[in-house]
């Protein structure tokens, strides 16, 4: 596919698992079933937090918005994913391409800061307890809100629009399975070294500072939770504050892998499954996570499913 390196028409062909096709059909299976759990989980966190009075608190207001943005992060990527496993065709046009690297990495850089505002919560409710509703009143937390989604817009807008500058040659082939920013920095045929730059100075901002920041406010909040005198109080604590913990290893461990690595010198295939990681498991896992343990989301989820029963 010759094409001019300015051009804004064509298309790029996603390579995806093109080396391994056998494996192609299981690959589709097991995204399909993801994609699927991950719908259900976070549209049924979503509508739990709306429906019911008990959950109208600062702690799910953002876990809604959390669920909301994984469910937006998913459907930017998982249906061009599941088109190009199922057929020959692996073909994306330069619109979806760049479409799909504004909006993957605006909702990306979103849910970054979006957890530090969830530990931030956490912080406040755990050391501060009795200020809690105070300082997290409904003002402070739609601005948290708006800041974590406008902060990861402008992150996008700078760093795609900045990638979209380079000269991609030739077959623009891209070996990945979505439009990202690495992927489209290994295609480019021209100088990268000052986009790779660029790549590392952001992320590091977005991904390792915001993970400083909140394994920082863990170590004050452990050291409140010793204090609480209640056995039932310290175990409610740690579970809301085990659950937050574990989706920001998972989110920042595989986007710190897959974005601050050297573009062109890690292992591609490696980058490929860990984007797989944060694009389809992560969304997935996350509602699993923070209900499991959760026995107001199950109590919500009971009420809900009893006056369904009762209607009937």
């Amino acid at each position: 596919m010759e094409m001019d390196s300015n051009s804004s028409s064509g298309s790029f062909i996603l390579m995806g698992l093109s080396e391994h096709p056998e494996l192609e059909r299981v690959f589709f299976v097991t995204i399909v079933f993801s994609y699927l759990l991950t719908l259900v989980g976070n549209s049924t966190i979503i509508l739990l937090s709306r429906l019911d009075a008990r959950l109208h608190t600062p702690m799910y207001f953002f876990l809604s918005n959390l669920s909301s943005l994984d469910l937006a992060f998913t459907t930017s990527s998982v249906p061009q994913m599941l088109k190009n496993l199922w057929g020959p065709d692996k073909t994306i046009s330069y619109g979806g391409c760049v479409t799909q690297l504004y909006v993957f990495l605006w909702l990306g850089a979103t849910e970054c800061i979006l957890l530090v505002v969830m530990a931030f919560d956490r912080y406040v409710a755990v050391c501060r307890p009795l200020h809690y509703m105070t300082i997290m009143n409904p003002r402070l937390c739609w601005l948290l809100a708006a800041i974590s989604w406008l902060g990861g817009l402008g992150n996008s807008v700078i760093q795609s629009t900045f990638t979209l500058q380079l000269p991609f040659c030739g077959h623009r082939k891209i070996d990945h399975f979505l439009c990202e920013v690495p992927a489209m920095i290994k295609l480019a045929c021209g100088d990268t070294s000052l986009n790779e730059a660029v790549l590392n100075g952001v992320c590091t901002f977005f991904t390792a500072v915001p993970l400083s920041v909140i394994l920082t406010s863990y170590c004050f909040i452990a050291q409140a939770v010793r204090k609480i005198r209640s056995v039932e109080g310290r175990r409610k604590a740690f579970n809301t504050c085990l659950s937050h913990l574990v989706v920001v290893f998972l989110f920042y461990g595989s986007a710190i892998y897959g974005y601050l690595l050297p573009a062109k010198s890690s292992n591609q295939d490696q980058r490929k499954f860990i984007s797989l990681f944060y694009s389809v498991v992560t969304p997935m896992v996350n509602p699993l996570i923070y209900t499991l343990r959760n026995k107001e989301v199950k109590g919500a989820l009971g009420r809900l499913l009893g006056k369904g029963r009762e209607a009937r």
